[in-house]
């Protein structure tokens, strides 16, 4: 009819882009957690070790590689420099393509995280491009949960994100913005950040760049 026309967005558009994200089982948790333990092992350093690089408490990373918890991108970014890892690798495995194409029905949740208190799932990570080899970018769907009270978050790099659904928090140092559908944000990761749903769930696109 014609009072019924959509929207300058199109909502039908961004349900079509994004999709549900399907629940993520346990071989996510395990994934990230295996490959965290195979490349510190490969590096030849002890739980010490690692805890002195990087800052985290030993008992945190072994709850991380036993799959007690699920880490945080911030995290898995500070272990990937720890560890000398492409952050790719930590995320969805190793590529072995030189390009990719990633239809609609082939997207994989490649992990999960929790909160910084580990109570509750935070983030569910689904990538867009893990066949390439040697990738410097990350890009991901993103589903977000609501976690208004969780840390914010420093690590090194940069990061593009893309509003698709639902209304987005993101927090920046002092500063405070809601985004909506179409809306989208870059910024250093650096600076303290939180991205959480405003209210219930939404979800992003995410282009992440490790240094």
């Amino acid at each position: 009819m014609e009072n019924e026309k959509k929207p300058p967005i199109n909502v039908d558009y961004f349900e079509d882009l994004t999709g549900d994200i399907a629940p993520c089982h346990d071989i996510c948790r395990e994934q990230i957690g295996d490959r965290i333990r195979r490349l510190r092992e490969e590096k030849g350093l002890s739980i010490g070790e690692l805890s002195h690089l990087t800052g985290f408490d030993e008992k945190t990373l072994r709850d991380i590689e036993g799959n007690a918890i699920s880490p945080q991108l911030g995290t898995i970014i500070k272990l990937s420099k720890a560890l000398d890892s492409a952050l790719q690798r930590l995320i969805a495995g190793e590529g072995q393509k030189l390009y990719a194409v990633t239809r609609r029905d082939e997207r994989k949740v490649v992990t999960r995280s929790s909160s910084s208190r580990g109570q509750r799932s935070a983030y569910t990570y689904m990538s867009l491009a893990p066949e390439v080899k040697g990738r410097h970018m990350e890009a991901l769907m993103v589903q977000l949960e609501e976690m208004p009270d969780d840390e914010l978050s420093v690590h090194g790099g940069e990061e593009f994100i893309h509003v698709l659904e639902g209304t987005v928090l993101l927090r920046i140092g002092e500063e405070r913005f809601e985004l909506q559908p179409g809306d989208s944000a870059y910024y250093l990761s650096a600076t303290p950040h939180l991205l959480t749903a405003q209210d219930g769930q939404a979800k992003i696109l995410a282009v992440i760049y490790s240094e």
